[in-house]
């Protein structure tokens, strides 16, 4: 192990500036706020989603089907180019 290296066992959301450990739950609403505050904000265009190529295709579809079907985005990439 790494001097320093702390692995994360939970998730962290941002209060003041400070972490503070998180259920899923509220984790997963703060993301999903987020993302519906920049699409609201400055439209769907200013999403962006990275796959990965060695994903599953099933991954990547989702992946896909989510930026295009509830974001509103065609700004997605998974590095699919051999």
């Amino acid at each position: 192990m790494k001097a320093g290296y702390v692995r994360l066992t939970e998730p962290l959301v941002r209060v003041d500036g400070v972490l503070r450990p998180a259920t899923w739950d509220e984790a997963l609403d703060r993301a999903a706020s987020g993302f519906r505050t920049a699409v609201e904000r400055f439209g769907p265009s200013a999403f962006g989603l990275f796959s990965c190529s060695k994903a599953t295709n099933e991954v990547n579809y989702l992946a896909q089907k989510f930026a295009r079907a509830i974001i509103g985005s065609n700004n997605i990439d998974s590095c699919n180019r051999t």
